[in-house]
């Protein structure tokens, strides 16, 4: 007998209005996207129009452009991203306008305050962001703190941590990274856009 197990699998939470994606990247693809996007300049990360402000946020990020080394990441978040805005968003999107962010918390106590990622795309102002997907790529046994909260309800919902997970939530919740307070945590995030909400 056959046995085909249809994997990854995603699981919606229901009235927490999000979504996560197990098991779609194996240790050895999440192992080069860290080597690849290790390979780009960091900057301190901002916030508005460009201002760093370190009680907001302080990290670093870096901004990983589409090409042939990065192509498969692009797939891979993009088959993920369709996935899940079908099956329990279901948003007008157009795809992603932005280079995926790599964000790197660590030195410092580094975090995030509460905030939204809604808005126009930064780099063309095509449409408003929709969709957050946020790629956890550390093992948590390599960080203390850095938890991914969502505002959804009374009291925020602590994601998971599980490297590998996709967590994907509209880009107008509420959310946070909370400091960092040993080690370090590394993220890749990437924001779908389309047409304004009506």
């Amino acid at each position: 007998m056959s046995v085909y197990n249809l994997l990854p699998s995603p699981a919606f939470i229901g009235e927490d209005n999000y979504a996560t994606w197990n098991d779609g990247f194996t240790a050895e693809q999440l192992d080069s996207i860290v080597s690849i996007c290790d390979g780009y300049p960091r900057q301190p990360a901002t916030v508005g129009t460009n201002k760093e402000i370190k009680d907001i946020r302080q990290t670093e990020v870096s901004w990983i452009d589409l090409n042939e080394k990065t192509n498969f990441i692009y797939d891979s978040i993009g088959y993920i991203a369709r996935q899940l805005n079908g099956q329990f968003f279901n948003f007008d999107i157009w795809g992603f306008q932005e280079h995926l962010q790599y964000t790197v918390y660590g030195q410092e106590e580094s975090h995030y305050t509460w905030h939204m990622d809604k808005g126009m795309s930064k780099s063309t102002g095509d449409g408003p962001r929709k969709l957050s997907l946020v790629l956890q790529l550390s093992d948590p046994s390599e960080y203390e703190g850095g938890d991914l909260e969502l505002f959804t309800q009374a009291d925020p919902i602590k994601i998971e941590k599980k490297r590998g997970l996709v967590v994907a939530f509209p880009s107008f919740v509420m959310h946070r990274v909370t400091p960092v307070t040993s080690g370090i945590r590394k993220t890749l995030v990437v924001w779908l856009t389309g047409p304004s909400f009506r």
